[in-house]
This record gives C-alpha cells, structure tokens and sequence, in this order.
C-alpha cells in the first residue's frame, strides 16, 4: 500500500508554538502523531513534545503478536505518555506543573490495508472517502457535549465563548478519557486521512476541506490549502498554533479526483 504525506506546524499569532508533531515509518508500518501543548511559561511545548516523543518510541517495537496495531494499543501508548507528562509535572521545573496536552495518534498497516487511532481532547482525525466524511474523532470538549445534546450546532461550535473547555487532556491524574478506534479500519486506496488541531479546524469547515481536496494535486498543496484559509480568516493578533498531518492512501491521481457529494457526514 502507497502513502503519501506531508505536514505543517504554524505559530499563528503567539510568539511560542506549544504544537509537537512527528511520524516514524518502516516497510509494514507508518506513525503520526499530532499534540497540542497548553499550560504556559513553556510547559505546553514540553507537554507536546512528551507525548510524540514517548507514542513513537512505544510503538516503534511493536511484536508480531501485536500486529496490525489496533485503536486500543494506540490508547496505551497515550496512556503512557500521561504517566510521562505526570512524572515530569513531579519531577520538573514549577513551570511545567500544570502543563497539559490533546492528541491524535495514527497507525497504518500497509501489509493489512488497515488505519487505527487514538486521541485525548480536541485534536481531530479525519477520514474523507469518495467525497464524504468516513470517520471522524469526536472532542472531549464542553462544546462537543452541546453538540451531541442538540444545543448547538457544530458550526456554532467552532465559535462559541467556552470552545476551548475541555473534559479531557493528556497530563491529567484523575478522570483521563482517552477514546481509541475500536480494533482497526479497512483503508480504501482512494482515502485521505488528516489529523489536526484545534486551531486549524476552528477556521476551517469540512466543505472547505473536502472542496481544498478535490482541488490538491498532493498532500502538502492540500495543507497549504488549508493553512491559507486560516491566514485569511484570522482577525487577532495572538492566534492559537495550528499544525496538521495529510496522509493520502494509494496513488495520488486517485485521491485528487474526488468531489464534494453534498452535506458531509
């Protein structure tokens, strides 16, 4: 199985990036991990760089008995990354004491034709096949539970006063969620699969996404894309970071022939 790649990590307006990501591929498997550092004085970005540095080191040698990598392995390796940020908020300097991360980790098989994930907060996966929304991860956020209580909607979520209220981050002692795929996902050899965090999709719709897709001769001009819709649509000076990975599957001439089909979902 063919992937194709590509990555992009903007400041925005602050003058500290507390985003982290990174990836790790051999022949069989492919990694990436996408982390949002909070907690200020430094400790987000020490916060971030725990969690990627940690999932790729633990999943880097994975036994046969352990393949393909399921969405449940891939919580465990978020689960010890948040006993790494812990160690580090005991053992560390004051400033990283209250530091906190959101995830998303990504697994491909390539033998298997198989995707799995795991994610704790308010960064996002998604999967587009065939112009549609295949997959989507949902927020540990107070927004999201509105969203699923019909309070509001998903577009007015990304605007709303208390978006950035989260239930759950990397960094926590006592009432971690960490929500994992279910076993594994077929891979279709047209999906495009992009992982990114809050500060992204906040400025970014899913009709723009999948309009930018249809658009994109690769990866990376995918993301450039995107990161430009968020450029035009920023208003203030001290924007959040915003970072992402775009993960193609199969030959790239497949994927840049999809078409908005209507509504996402």
């Amino acid at each position: 199985m063919q992937l194709a790649t590509a990555s992009l990590t903007d400041p925005g307006g602050r003058s500290r990036n507390e985003d982290s990501l990174g990836e790790w591929s051999s022949e069989r498997l492919y990694y990436c991990v996408v982390a949002d550092g909070a907690g200020g004085h430094g400790g987000g970005d020490v916060a971030s760089r725990i969690v990627v540095d940690t999932v790729l080191a633990d999943l880097r040698y994975l036994t046969v008995a352990e393949l393909p990598p399921t969405g449940e392995r891939l919580v465990s390796a978020l689960l010890h990354a948040n006993d790494n940020i812990l160690e580090e908020q005991t053992h560390g300097d004051v400033a990283v004491r209250d530091m906190r991360s959101t995830a998303v980790l990504l697994a491909i098989d390539r033998d298997c034709g198989t995707a799995a994930w795991a994610h704790c907060g308010d960064t996002r996966l998604y999967c587009f096949r065939d112009g549609r929304i295949r997959a989507q991860t949902r927020d540990h956020s107070m927004v999201q539970q509105m969203v699923d209580a019909h309070l509001l909607t998903a577009e007015d979520a990304r605007h709303h006063p208390r978006r950035n209220v989260l239930f759950s981050a990397l960094g926590t002692r006592d009432g971690l969620d960490v929500a994992g795929l279910g076993g594994t996902f077929a891979l279709d050899e047209r999906d495009a699969l992009l992982i990114c965090t809050d500060g992204l999709w906040e400025y970014v719709d899913e009709a723009f996404m999948l309009a930018a897709l249809s658009h994109a001769a690769t990866p990376a001009a995918w993301l450039d894309a995107l990161a430009a819709r968020v450029r035009a649509s920023v208003t203030k000076a001290n924007h959040d970071n915003f970072s992402a990975f775009a993960v193609w599957v199969g030959d790239a001439s497949d994927v840049t022939v999809l078409k908005p089909a209507g509504n996402a979902g």
